[in-house]
């Protein structure tokens, strides 16, 4: 029986996904699991309160069908059967956590960039993952592509 038989790879979309989709791979090979993708779409009032004197669902269509390519493009890079591919709208941790209790998740894969200073005190999005969750998580270090 395999440690992990149900993996849900959680990624940004940035240039440093291909990083975590190897380590994916890997995981989900030497365990023989189920593999899902997941993108977390931020709602745009979110990022400006709430308070948008425009209808931003054009835009909001728009950023989810790019997601939906891009994710689409990776499943297909990673060379191992994708179970489900999904793009949801909501906080990130809170959907990550929510889907990995529906789907009973074995273990979560995020990307960590390792940031200090004011970023690491407001906190990182593998952090929140990784103190809510109810399965474990593995905290990718990734290299970002500038640097």
């Amino acid at each position: 029986m395999s440690l992990y038989g149900k993996i849900l790879l959680a990624l940004d979309l940035s240039a440093e996904c291909d990083q975590l989709v190897e380590k994916a791979r890997e995981m989900a090979q030497s365990n023989s699991a189920e593999l899902y993708l997941l993108h977390v779409i931020e709602p745009l009032s979110f990022a400006y309160g709430g308070d948008v004197p425009m209808d931003l669902t054009t835009i909001q269509e728009q950023l989810d069908e790019h997601a939906h390519n891009k994710l689409n493009k990776y499943a297909e890079s990673l060379g191992y059967p994708v179970t489900r591919q999904m793009v949801v709208t909501g906080h990130t941790e809170t959907e990550i956590h929510r889907l990995a209790d529906e789907l009973n998740i074995d273990l979560v894969i995020v990307g960590s960039h390792g940031r200090h200073g004011l970023a690491l005190l407001l906190g990182s999005t593998a952090n929140s993952v990784l103190h809510g969750a109810t399965c474990d998580v593995l905290a990718v270090r990734v290299q970002d592509k500038d640097s």
